[in-house]
C-alpha cells in the first residue's frame, strides 16, 4: 500500500456517498470529483506569496467549493506542474499550490 492510499483512507468523509477527501496535490491523472474546500492555511510548504494572497488567487482562478475538477495531466519532471479541468476550463498550477485544494473523489464506476 502506498502513502497516497493511506492518506485517502485517513481522510474518509462522514458521508460515504460523497467519496474520499483528497488534496489536489495528491491526486493522480484521471481522478475527478467536487471541490470541498480551498484554504491557504492548510499548507505546510512555502509558496512565495502570503497565504491570503494564494487563497485569493486560487479563488479567482475558479477553485471554489462545489466546482467539478479532474486532474488531466502532470508534468514529466517531478509530476509538476499539473493540469486540471475545472468545470469548463483547463488550468495549470504547481503541486505545492494544489495542496490548498481539497476535493471529494467521485465513487469508482461499478
Amino acid at each position: 500500500m502506498n502513502s497516497l492510499s493511506i492518506d485517502r483512507a485517513a481522510l474518509q468523509l462522514a458521508d460515504p456517498a460523497q467519496g474520499v477527501l483528497v488534496r489536489l496535490s495528491e491526486a493522480s491523472p484521471g481522478d475527478r470529483g467536487t471541490i470541498v474546500q480551498v484554504r491557504a492555511d492548510l499548507a505546510v510548504t512555502e509558496h512565495g506569496v502570503d497565504r491570503e494572497e494564494l487563497q485569493r488567487r486560487l479563488l479567482e482562478f475558479g477553485f471554489v467549493e462545489g466546482a467539478r475538477i479532474e486532474l488531466i495531466h502532470e508534468g514529466l519532471f517531478g509530476h509538476d506542474p499539473i493540469a486540471v479541468r475545472l468545470d469548463d476550463m483547463r488550468v495549470a498550477l504547481r503541486r505545492r499550490d494544489a495542496d490548498e485544494v481539497l476535493f471529494a473523489l467521485d465513487a469508482p464506476a461499478a
